[in-house]
C-alpha cells in the first residue's frame, strides 16, 4: 500500500463530495487489513436504533448494515508521534448508514477493541463506544477470531483474498466512501469529519464464516450480501462538531 503525506492526502479531494474543515485536522490514523462485510436490512428496523437528526441514508431503497474488521495502526494527534502499545490494536465496529445536512457518513452501533487501554482512551477522547474483546488475527493463515464476551458477539472467519476491483460498483462506493461520522452522546448530537483517499477493494471468499451479531430485530448470523478486503487506508480526523 502507497503511503501519502498528509499533505498529499488533503490535496487529494475529487472524491469527495463536499469540502474538508478549513481548520486543521486533530488525529492521524491508519485502517489496516479490513474485512468488510455488508448486510441490506429493511429501512424500518434499522431507524429504531439510530438517534433523531440524523436519516437513515439507503441504497436501491435498502438500508444497509456493516461489521468491519481491521486493525488501528499509528493512531496519533496531530503534534505528536504514535506510541505502538497503545496505537495499533484490531477493532472490529458494527456500522450503519446515516445523513445529514447532505453530508452522508457513519452511525456505529458497536465497537470492539482488542487491547483495554486502547479502547478506555478511545472512548474517553472521542466519545465512541469502544468496548474490550478478545480478537486474534492470524495474517499469515487469512484466520480472524473474535469473541465479545461482554453482549455474547463472535466473529470467525477463514478466508482467502482474491484480485482487485478495478471498477467499483456504486454499491462499493456507497458502502465505503463516507467522509465523517455521527455519535450522540450526553443528549447531543455530534459529527466527526474525516478524510481519507479512495478505498481500494479486493474480492474475498472464505471456506468458514460466523458472523454471530444481533441487535433487537436484527440477526447478521447469516450469509452477508457482499464482502470484500482492503489493504487499509490513511485517515485524517478533526475535532467533534456539535450539531
Amino acid at each position: 500500500m502507497k503511503k501519502y503525506s498528509t499533505s498529499e492526502m488533503l490535496n487529494y479531494t475529487s472524491h469527495r463530495t463536499w469540502e474538508n474543515p478549513n481548520n486543521n485536522w486533530s488525529f492521524y490514523q491508519e485502517w489496516n487489513k479490513a474485512l468488510f462485510f455488508h448486510w441490506a436490512i429493511e429501512k424500518e428496523i434499522i431507524e429504531k436504533l439510530i438517534p433523531s437528526g440524523v436519516e437513515i441514508d439507503t441504497y436501491n431503497g435498502k438500508a444497509w448494515i456493516s461489521l468491519v474488521a481491521f486493525t488501528m495502526e499509528k493512531i496519533r494527534p496531530r503534534l505528536l508521534p504514535s506510541f505502538p502499545p497503545i496505537s495499533n490494536f484490531h477493532e472490529i465496529n458494527l456500522r450503519t448508514y446515516v445523513t445529514k445536512d447532505n453530508k452522508p457518513g457513519v452511525y456505529f452501533l458497536n465497537i470492539e477493541s482488542q487491547k483495554w487501554l486502547s479502547g478506555y482512551l478511545s472512548r474517553k477522547i472521542s466519545g465512541l463506544p469502544y468496548q474490550k474483546s478478545d480478537v486474534t488475527h492470524d495474517l499469515k493463515n487469512n484466520r480472524l477470531i473474535a469473541n465479545f464476551k461482554t453482549k455474547g458477539y463472535n466473529l470467525e472467519i477463514d478466508y482467502k483474498i482474491g484480485n482487485l476491483v478495478t471498477d467499483k460498483t456504486d454499491l462499493d462506493i456507497f458502502l465505503t466512501e463516507r467522509y465523517c461520522l455521527y455519535l450522540d452522546l450526553n443528549d447531543e448530537l455530534i459529527r466527526y469529519e474525516i478524510h481519507h483517499l479512495p478505498w481500494e477493494v479486493k474480492e474475498l471468499t472464505y471456506t468458514k464464516l460466523k458472523t454471530n451479531y444481533f441487535l433487537k430485530d436484527i440477526d447478521l448470523n447469516r450469509k452477508p450480501d457482499l464482502i470484500r478486503y482492503s489493504e487499509g487506508i490513511q485517515v485524517l480526523a478533526w475535532n467533534q462538531e456539535v450539531l
